[in-house]
């Protein structure tokens, strides 16, 4: 099994690309279920991309993927299709429910593994169901399986859901981009990857609109045949390496972005002292000394996003003074926290919020990574930290981060994969 090794406090200078979002890429894949040929463009080369793609294929898609510049060429020739997404292919990304829209949309049926477990809580998909039950799907749980149908077609509805959830919004959104008539949702997540969604839909001859946490669905006459769509950068790709470069950066720029995407992430970090220069397409970050104490609490969209969660707390154990997290998102999304305190943090955490204690030294361990985003609070620790640090299980990291040591090796930082 491969490891990563960090030796620590070397300080990092360069520029680093950002990629395309993952989260935004995955509903997209979902949707080329719909259409005849799509062409996507800024596609991130990570493992649950991969996962998708080998979903597509089982399905009957015909999936090119073009590495050297990070293109997927999708082609639905309506053959030989299987209106199925196995256990197989969706334990390992949850992301795999999403198909289960578009398939009822174009072959009035479809069944789908229930997802596994997850490592930072049970995330049900009871919000995916209640919407297409809404929009009129006949729907069963058998065997660990969904078994969805619409023989006649999905019809439109007002949809409003009891708690927000960016999975059930995009099911919600793919559901009802062709179903008869008028659909509204109502409370939904607006997250730029949502909103990267409905761009793609309303490409494919959608009409589809958004106005605060409303989205207002008229039913697709006519899909275009083929379409072209380039991805969004990932934002939670561009805050990991902000806190990167805030943690132990001489000079870092971070280009292809659009900061007015990361509002909140920009003023949590310069209300904590980060020093941030902010162009149009970059954003860059200057030596930071003297870091203060914060109290941060994790909300949807446009609130500070739980997928930075672990990598803030990183960074609040260099800020002089005692800083809060609220965790109000997933339920068990603390699991860094031995990991960090076997390095020298003080963090004590209760239920849903984590205290720490700062400034702390961290000293390189030996550590384990637990989910995708914890994996990557360890690799930042370790920059930081004294001597040598060994992270286990990288294969989460895969998952998520693309080209992750070249791109911090090309800002001067040792990092080594064994």
């Amino acid at each position: 099994m491969q490891k990563l090794l960090i030796n620590g406090k070397k300080e990092l200078v360069g520029k680093i690309i950002i990629s395309g979002s993952k989260n935004a890429t995955l509903p997209i894949l979902a949707a080329t279920i719909l259409s005849d040929h799509v062409k996507l463009t800024k596609v991130p080369l990570v493992k649950d991309i991969f996962t998708m793609v080998e979903l597509l294929k089982f399905i009957g898609l015909k999936v090119n993927i073009s590495k050297k510049d990070n293109q997927i060429d999708v082609r639905n020739h309506d053959k030989n299709i299987k209106t199925l997404a196995p256990y197989k292919l969706v334990k390992t990304m949850r992301a795999g429910v999403l198909v289960l829209g578009p398939l009822l949309v174009r072959y009035n049926k479809a069944k789908i593994s229930l997802p596994g477990g997850c490592a930072i809580g049970t995330r049900p998909v009871d919000l995916h169901l209640f919407a297409l039950k809404k929009l009129g799907a006949k729907i069963k749980i058998k065997n660990g399986y969904i078994l969805a149908e619409a023989k006649k077609g999905l019809k439109g509805s007002t949809i409003t859901f009891p708690s927000i959830s960016v999975g059930a919004t995009e099911n919600a959104l793919l559901a009802a981009f062709k179903a008869e008539g008028k659909t509204v949702l109502n409370n939904c997540a607006i997250e730029p990857e949502v909103r990267d969604l409905v761009k793609f839909l309303n490409n494919l001859g959608g009409n589809i609109k958004i106005k605060g946490r409303k989205i207002f669905i008229i039913g697709c006459k006519k899909i275009k045949k083929t379409v072209s769509h380039k991805v969004i950068f990932d934002r939670i790709e561009l805050g990991t390496y902000m806190i990167a470069a805030a943690l132990i950066g001489k000079k870092i720029s971070l280009n292809k972005v659009n900061p007015e995407l990361i509002l909140t992430e920009i003023n949590t970090l310069k209300k904590m002292g980060v020093k941030l220069k902010i162009k149009k397409d970059t954003i860059e970050i200057l030596k930071s000394r003297n870091l203060k104490k914060i109290n941060v609490s994790t909300k949807p969209y446009p609130g500070f996003p739980t997928d930075l969660q672990a990598q803030l707390m990183v960074l609040m154990t260099r800020a002089s003074g005692k800083s809060v997290i609220k965790e109000n998102i997933f339920e068990n999304r603390f699991m860094h926290v031995p990991e960090l305190k076997r390095m020298g943090a003080n963090i004590i955490t209760n239920n849903k919020i984590a205290t720490i204690f700062g400034p702390s030294k961290l000293t390189g361990a030996e550590v384990m990574a637990t989910d995708l985003r914890a994996s990557v609070s360890l690799v930042l620790a370790g920059l930081v930290a004294d001597n040598r640090t060994i992270i286990n299980r990288i294969y989460h990291l895969d998952r998520g981060y693309e080209s992750l040591e070249k791109k911090l090796k090309n800002c001067k930082a040792r990092v080594k994969r064994i």
